[in-house]
C-alpha cells in the first residue's frame, strides 16, 4: 500500500494529470484547426508516454533508494519538460500564430522551442540539486571540439539561419543558382536548417547546401518591389531584309496584343523589337512578362505560334539561312500542277458558302482570283465589332466564336461558326461596322474575299442581293433576340421584315434595281 501511495504522490508531484489534460486540449484543437500540422503530434504523445513509464518506476524508488530515485525523477521531469515545450510550441506556432495570419520561419521556432527546453531543464536539474556550472563548463568543451571538427555543417545550419532571418530568399520564390555544371532553376519549397530544397520544371528536386547560397550569387526571378511577381521572357525569330522592320514589328505586335494568352500580363504589354542585322537576315525578338515561371516553355510556344500565324497572313516568311541552298526544276508542266492544285481549293471554298453557291463558273473563277489565304491562331480576334469592314471571311477548317457586348456590358457568346460557314457580309454590301467580335477559338484556315470584288459581283449578279439578305437578316434577329430574349415566333415575323429592309439598304448601297 506504501508503493501505491508512494507512485500517486510522485504523479502530483510531476503534474501527470495536468499535462495529460493538456495532451487531449492539445490534440483535440489541432484536429480541429490545424489537421495539416498533427504530424508532430505522436512526438508528443510519445514523451508523456515515457513519463508515465518512468512515473511508477520513481515511486517504487522514493523511499527506498533516494539515491537512485533522484536520477530518475530528473530523467521524468526532462520529458514531462519536453511534452509541455511541444505542446504549447504546438499551440503557438500551428494553432494562434497561423489564425492571426502571422507564421514564423521554421528556424525561429526551432530556436525559440530549443532555447525554451535548455532553460527549462537547466532550471529543473538545478532545483534538484545538480551542479550547472560544471555541466556547463563541460558542454562548452564539447561544443569547441564539435564547431572545429564540424565547420561545413555549421556553415550550413548558420546560412540557413540567416536567409530564414533576412527574408532574402523565401518559400515560393522561383531562383536561379549557378552550379558546377549547369544553373539551378527552379522553385524553393522549403528552407531547412542545412539545405535549401528547389523543384525544378522537370520534376525534380535539387538539395542545395545553405553555404552555397551564403557564398554565391542567387537570382530571384519575377520579384521587383513594389511590382507584381512577373518575369520578362524573349521570344527571338529571323525575317529576310527584304521586308520592312516597321511592317514586321506592326504586325507581330499585333498578334501578340489581340485576344487573351495565358499567363501573359497584361502590362507592361508585350512588344517586338528589332534586335540585330546578321549577314542574311534581321533578327527580331517578342519580348513578354510571364505570370506563372512554371510554364515558361508553353508560353514561349504560344508566342511564337501566334508569329508565324501573323507573318504566314502577311505572306512574310521566316528566314532561310544564306548558306542553305534549295535547287528546284522548275518546269511548266510543275508549276502549273500547283496552280491548278490551288485553284481548287479556292473554288472549294466558293461552293461551301451559300451565297454563291448558284454562280457560274466563269464567275467563280472570277472570285476565286480574288482570294487570299488567311490563317489564325486560336485565341486571336479576326474582327472587332465597331470596325470598318473590309473582307467577307470564308471558314475554311476550325472554329471560331461570334461575341456581342451591349452598352458597355462584358462580351455574350451568341453562336459558333465552323468549316463552311462566312461572315462579315454586312459591312461588304451595306457600309455598316462590323455587329460582332470574331474569335478564333482553335487554329484557323479562311480564305478572304476582299469588298470591291464582292460588291463587282453583287452588282453583276442582282439575285445574290436576295440571299445575302436572308442571310443579314437571320443573323441581325439572332443578335437582337440574345439582347431582348426573343420568342421564337416573333424571331420569325423580325427575320422576315428584316430580309424586306436589308434588301432595300444593298440595292441603294450599292445602286441595283428594284427589279
Amino acid at each position: 500500500m506504501t508503493v501505491f501511495s508512494d507512485i500517486m504522490a510522485e504523479a502530483r508531484d510531476d503534474q501527470v494529470f495536468p499535462i495529460a489534460i493538456g495532451l487531449l486540449a492539445t490534440i483535440a484543437l489541432v484536429r480541429a484547426f490545424a489537421k495539416q500540422e498533427h504530424r508532430r503530434l505522436p512526438g508528443i504523445v510519445a514523451l508523456f508516454v515515457l513519463q508515465l513509464i518512468l512515473v511508477p518506476i520513481a515511486g517504487a524508488l522514493r523511499t527506498n533508494t533516494p539515491s537512485l530515485y533522484a536520477d530518475v525523477r530528473l530523467t521524468c521531469l526532462i520529458f514531462a519538460t519536453l511534452c509541455v515545450v511541444g505542446m504549447v510550441g504546438t499551440l503557438l506556432f500551428d494553432v494562434l500564430l497561423p489564425h492571426l495570419r502571422c507564421r514564423l520561419p521554421r528556424i525561429m521556432r526551432d530556436l525559440i522551442g530549443a532555447a525554451a527546453t535548455l532553460l527549462s531543464i537547466f532550471a529543473i536539474a538545478s532545483r534538484l540539486g545538480f551542479n550547472i556550472s560544471g555541466i556547463i563548463a563541460t558542454s562548452a568543451v564539447v561544443t569547441a571540439v564539435i564547431g572545429f571538427s564540424l565547420q561545413d555543417t555549421l556553415g550550413n545550419i548558420m546560412g540557413g539561419l540567416a536567409l530564414q532571418l533576412d527574408n532574402s530568399i523565401s518559400v515560393g520564390d522561383w531562383i536561379k543558382v549557378e552550379g558546377p555544371a549547369n544553373p539551378i532553376n527552379g522553385r524553393v519549397v522549403e528552407i531547412r536548417w542545412r539545405y535549401t530544397a528547389v523543384e525544378t520544371r522537370n520534376w525534380e528536386t535539387i538539395i542545395v547546401p545553405n553555404s552555397t547560397l551564403m557564398k554565391g550569387q542567387v537570382l530571384v526571378l519575377g520579384r521587383r518591389t513594389d511590382q507584381p511577381v512577373q518575369w520578362r521572357r524573349w521570344v527571338w525569330f529571323n525575317v529576310d531584309f527584304r521586308y520592312s522592320p516597321t511592317e514586321v514589328i506592326e504586325l507581330v505586335e499585333k498578334a501578340i496584343r489581340t485576344g487573351t494568352i495565358d499567363c501573359v500580363a497584361a502590362e507592361p504589354l508585350p512588344n517586338c523589337i528589332l534586335v540585330d542585322f546578321t549577314e542574311s537576315y534581321a533578327r527580331y525578338a517578342v519580348r513578354y512578362w510571364l505570370t506563372d515561371f512554371a510554364v515558361d516553355d508553353p508560353t514561349d510556344s504560344t508566342i511564337r505560334t501566334r508569329i508565324y500565324f501573323a507573318l504566314k497572313r502577311a505572306g512574310i516568311p521566316l528566314s532561310i539561312p544564306a548558306h542553305a541552298i534549295f535547287l528546284t526544276e522548275e518546269s511548266r508542266e510543275r508549276s502549273e500542277a500547283k496552280a491548278g492544285k490551288d485553284r481548287e481549293r479556292r473554288l472549294k471554298a466558293l461552293a461551301s458558302v451559300s451565297i454563291f453557291a448558284h454562280l457560274d463558273a466563269a464567275d467563280r473563277n472570277e472570285l476565286a482570283d480574288s482570294l487570299k489565304f488567311s490563317p489564325f491562331s486560336r485565341n486571336e480576334i479576326l474582327t472587332h465589332q465597331g470596325a470598318e469592314a473590309h473582307w467577307l471571311y470564308m471558314v475554311i477548317e476550325g472554329e471560331v466564336s461570334v461575341r456581342v457586348s451591349v452598352e458597355g456590358a462584358p462580351e455574350r457568346e451568341v453562336a459558333r461558326l465552323k468549316d463552311g460557314d462566312f461572315f462579315g457580309e454586312m459591312g461588304l454590301v451595306t457600309g455598316a461596322p462590323r455587329s460582332a467580335t470574331i474569335v478564333a477559338l482553335t487554329s484557323i484556315e479562311c480564305y478572304r474575299l476582299d469588298k470591291a470584288a464582292f460588291q463587282a459581283i453583287v452588282r453583276r449578279r442582282p439575285e445574290l442581293a436576295e440571299e445575302v439578305a436572308a442571310v443579314l437578316a437571320k443573323r441581325s434577329v439572332e443578335l437582337e433576340a440574345v439582347k431582348e430574349n426573343m420568342g421564337e415566333e416573333a424571331k420569325l415575323r423580325r427575320i422576315a421584315t428584316a430580309k424586306t429592309d436589308h434588301l432595300a439598304s444593298i440595292r441603294k448601297f450599292l445602286s441595283l434595281s428594284g427589279e
